[in-house]
């Protein structure tokens, strides 16, 4: 498949993902909360699609020392969770970037019942080619999106170059441990459009070639096994909403999927770590 393709296939993967603008509403009002009465305070309990809720959005923020002056950049933002809980926790402004049209009119609209649309914004484009002048970020920032991503030395010179001398790159990603077979490669692809799974060490080869120095990795696969048992199990709870939103075929393909990506993880084969870089002066 070509690298256009094969985003077009993640683009399609997220508009029919069980984790939706519409699944998080619905959890709000099952507590009792109006539209008019959401803050970011109940949505972060609801909106972090990620590894880890708030307190892996926590550790990103310490590692990057973030504060109200820095202009962020999520790259490949999702439903815009993170970047939400950044701006209210410490002021700062952040840009999402996403592929995906659907995942941005979501976050949009998230952002603007949480009463941040001053401070947060979406925009639709692709990551290996950003609609972004050079230098127009003090941090960028990501959270297990870039598997999603065919051509991992392109996303880190991109990156790189939206960065202002001495900003930071921050972001936690799904990783190699052990040599990944064609087939489960495969079935990554298929199952969960993991178009290229990268290594710590293809990080740092890439991270030195592109002008920034490698500061800190944090080994964090124990964590996310766990952590993703927990989340099938969750996805799972979510059965009668997916199949009633997407069908039965959808709910068992995607079920089956994710089985085969945690059982990776508990074989030692993935793995997962925060990655910090800074751009050289």
């Amino acid at each position: 498949m070509t690298h256009d393709s094969r985003l077009e296939a993640v683009e399609h993967f997220y508009d029919f993902h069980p984790i939706s603008a519409q699944q998080i509403l619905a959890a709000v009002a099952s507590r009792g909360v109006s539209l008019q009465d959401i803050t970011e305070e109940v949505l972060q309990h609801h909106d972090q699609d990620h590894y880890g809720g708030t307190a892996a959005v926590d550790r990103l923020m310490a590692e990057a020392v973030v504060i109200a002056h820095d202009v962020v950049l999520d790259v490949c933002s999702g439903m815009g969770g993170p970047a939400r809980y950044l701006a209210w926790k410490t002021g700062c402004r952040v840009t999402g970037l996403d592929l995906t049209q659907s995942r941005v009119q979501g976050a949009t609209e998230l952002t603007q019942l949480a009463g941040l649309a001053d401070r947060v914004r979406f925009v639709e484009g692709n990551a290996l080619a950003m609609p972004f002048e050079s230098a127009s970020f003090t941090l960028a920032m990501g959270q297990e999106a870039y598997a999603h991503i065919p051509n991992k030395a392109q996303l880190v010179r991109e990156c790189a170059r939206v960065l202002r001398p001495g900003g930071r790159w921050v972001f936690s990603d799904i990783l190699k441990r052990e040599h990944l077979t064609d087939e489960d490669a495969r079935q990554l692809f298929d199952g969960m459009r993991f178009s290229e799974i990268a290594s710590v060490e293809d990080y740092t080869a890439w991270v030195q070639a592109n002008g920034m120095r490698l500061v800190r990795v944090v080994d964090l696969s124990e964590e996310w096994t766990r952590i993703l048992r927990e989340r099938h199990a969750m996805y799972r709870s979510l059965e009668a909403q997916t199949v009633q939103r997407l069908g039965r075929e959808h709910f068992e393909r995607y079920d089956h999927a994710y089985e085969h990506f945690v059982g990776l993880y508990q074989l030692g084969i993935l793995g997962g770590a925060l990655i910090h870089a800074v751009r050289d002066q």
